[in-house]
């Protein structure tokens, strides 16, 4: 903000180096992370609010260091897609997209919970602009329905958040928002609240992702957010609230996660397919994808509702391989509607003779989105199926058959877009003059492509990471599930009589 507004290059080097330089610490941070330690690492605790004791405190784990790792990767490329795109107001658009992914990473080390909430709603405002100054015609809407649904969230936990505090004060010695001293605790807590504080932190964390019947705002906000923000939001944003689940819902509160996994499994079950089905009727290619998200987002929260390891582990590792199959493919629509400035696939049909390079990257990447093995999206995919598949946490394998028709379906729309808008004979005028991808737009897709392949080729290098982590929350679990069978054998039931 304190470069002058016409010096766009200057702000444009700054905004670069500062991403580039971002993305380099989480790669020392990848390598310097001991993979046979489940605990959290890089600790920072300094004490912030006295009065309510609330500290500066920040650590990873192995969940989160992937998350950081992709923010700083997407945030880096998001930066470069930028460049050509943003002609306005250039100053603020680099500023907000660097306090964006402060925000971000803040909220995915945050291991105090009022330092969590804030990072979570200060998310709100860089991205409120973004959408709302950068976006397309309906933008004002789109982003106060945006804003109004998060919020909602947002007070509901809010709300659990200060309740817990004071419901583990007598063993904590005091109102506390320590995660990990909650979490020590939170088994003293009567089944009936635990259940309530779940809902609570469930709920906002369900609008995030955003979970069936909680979606209707995110089709908007990806339709009219510029196309680094459509990126940002599908990669990053929506990975808020499946983080949230593991980090918080299932952590704090495993007893009730056991008794009301079954009424989530049926919303994330209805979200891919419903997802799916409408991705398949779209007529705009970003609301296809946007859908498309939905129904992929729905597989994650399956995965980690499962509680075992295999599908928690596919959970974690379909995050990271949504954010990126997403991302780029929000890019290639970025790239079309630069071109042409539509986005329905009406328009289009045959550029696969004016643009060959470009259509060759999207078919990799849309075969990445389908889940074909040898690529990032089957590894996720496959993981969530068998984990789920015998989960006894489920407790029936009807969940898993019907989500894995979704996977037909994924190759149904995504399939049939490729066909309308790439192949067949090149009608339109306009089509004709459309220009091949340039360096700049292979600058921000070919990371991308790297990590989908590597993924998919030898997933081992991310899965190690996480491994640790995720039997860490299912232990937590493990144990609730056997203190609830003792509780039982204490009170048993009255058996029914006529």
């Amino acid at each position: 903000m304190f470069f002058k507004k016409d010096n766009e290059k200057a702000v444009k080097s700054y905004a670069l180096v500062v991403s580039m330089i971002t993305f380099a610490l989480s790669v020392v941070l990848y390598f310097s992370f001991n993979t046979d330690f489940g605990e959290f690492q890089f600790v920072e605790k300094i004490l912030w609010i006295k009065i309510i004791n609330s500290y500066y405190y920040v650590g990873v784990d192995g969940i989160s260091l992937l998350l950081i790792m992709l923010t700083t990767l997407i945030f880096l490329i998001s930066i470069i897609a930028s460049f050509q795109t943003i002609k306005v107001r250039v100053r603020e658009y680099f500023f907000l997209m660097l306090l964006l992914e402060g925000a971000l990473i803040g909220v995915f080390t945050s291991l105090d919970m009022i330092l969590f909430y804030v990072f979570w709603e200060f998310i709100l405002i860089p991205m409120y602009f973004l959408i709302g100054i950068w976006g397309g015609e309906e933008r004002v809407y789109a982003t106060v329905k945006f804003f109004l649904y998060t919020m909602f969230g947002s007070v509901l936990l809010l709300i659990g958040i200060i309740w817990v505090g004071f419901l583990v004060a007598p063993y904590a010695g005091g109102f506390t928002v320590d995660l990990q001293q909650i979490a020590t605790f939170t088994q003293y807590i009567p089944v009936d609240k635990q259940i309530v504080l779940f809902i609570l932190f469930t709920l906002g964390f369900m609008i995030k992702v955003p979970l069936f019947p909680f979606h209707t705002w995110l089709p908007d906000a990806h339709v009219q957010a510029p196309t680094a923000g459509s990126v940002i939001l599908a990669a990053l944003l929506l990975k808020m609230g499946t983080y949230g689940l593991i980090r918080f819902s299932l952590n704090l509160f495993p007893a009730a996660s056991i008794k009301l996994t079954p009424y989530i499994a049926v919303l994330a079950v209805v979200g891919i397919i419903y997802g799916a089905l409408l991705s398949i009727v779209q007529k705009d290619m970003k609301k296809l994808v946007a859908y498309s998200s939905v129904s992929h987002m729905g597989f994650i929260v399956l995965g980690i509702f499962a509680l075992t390891d295999v599908a928690m582990q596919g959970s974690v590792i379909q995050m990271i391989n949504h954010g990126l199959s997403t991302g780029a493919l929000f890019l290639f629509v970025g790239m079309i509607y630069e071109r042409r400035h539509t986005k329905l696939i009406a328009e289009f049909g045959g550029i696969r003779k004016v643009m060959p390079k470009f259509a060759a990257l999207l078919l990799v990447v849309s075969l990445s989105s389908i889940g074909l093995p040898g690529l990032n999206g089957f590894i996720g995919e496959f993981l969530i199926l068998v984990g789920s598949f015998n989960s006894y946490n489920l407790g029936s394998y009807w969940y898993t058959v019907f989500s894995a028709t979704a996977v037909i379906f994924a190759a149904v729309y995504l399939l049939w877009m490729y066909q309308r808008v790439m192949l067949g004979p090149l009608e339109k005028e306009e089509n004709k003059n459309m220009t091949d991808i340039t360096g700049i737009e292979l600058a921000t897709i070919i990371p991308l492509l790297v990590f989908i392949v590597w993924i998919g080729v030898y997933p081992n290098t991310f899965l190690k990471v996480s491994e640790k982590s995720v039997k860490k929350v299912l232990l937590n679990y493990d144990n609730a599930k056997i203190q609830m069978l003792k509780d039982l054998q204490i009170h048993p039931k009255e058996p029914k009589t006529n």
